[in-house]
């Protein structure tokens, strides 16, 4: 009898385990639900390995249909300013999407709109860790000015 009760308990445990994870998994998918793994955009991020606001906006990339690399550099701003961010332009972090440099906290709309416009431009940057940037809070909030930068100097891209 004992043994009966035993298996009806871990098949039941098993069987919530299974709803939560699902629940877990479908709250967490991208918005688009049509990304998928092999069609996700692949980005690669340069970040100091004790920051947690990089690993933080890294999820908010996967929760938004892209396929993150995380790369360890403590010497990311030096391999920035390599790249073409204004020395003081520099973001929280370096990424690389697509051709293009991303530098700092940049909102997925703002990186969307880069690799489907495709302007002329070495890469885009929001600079320092504005508390308003995904990675810094929960959510968006008022404006963020977003910088691109290449041969034609530095311009504002987006200020939204």
């Amino acid at each position: 009898m004992k043994k009966i009760i035993v298996a009806a308990t871990v098949a039941a445990l098993a069987a919530i385990g299974s709803v939560a994870f699902t629940a877990m998994t479908s709250a967490q998918a991208p918005k688009d639900a049509s990304a998928s793994v092999a069609g996700a955009k692949a980005i690669t991020i340069w970040r100091d390995p004790g920051c947690g606001c990089c690993d933080t906006y890294a999820d908010y990339l996967e929760m938004n249909g892209f396929s993150v690399t995380r790369v360890d550099d403590r010497a990311y701003d030096k391999r920035s300013v390599e790249m073409g961010v204004p020395e003081r332009g520099i973001g929280c972090h370096l990424a690389e999407i697509d051709g293009y440099v991303v530098s700092g906290l940049v909102p997925v709309e703002i990186i969307e709109r880069l690799i489907s416009e495709r302007p002329d431009v070495t890469g885009i940057t929001l600079p320092g860790m504005p508390g308003n940037a995904p990675g810094m809070a929960p959510a968006k909030t008022g404006t963020l000015k977003t910088y691109a930068f290449g041969k034609n100097g530095v311009a504002v891209y987006s200020d939204e």
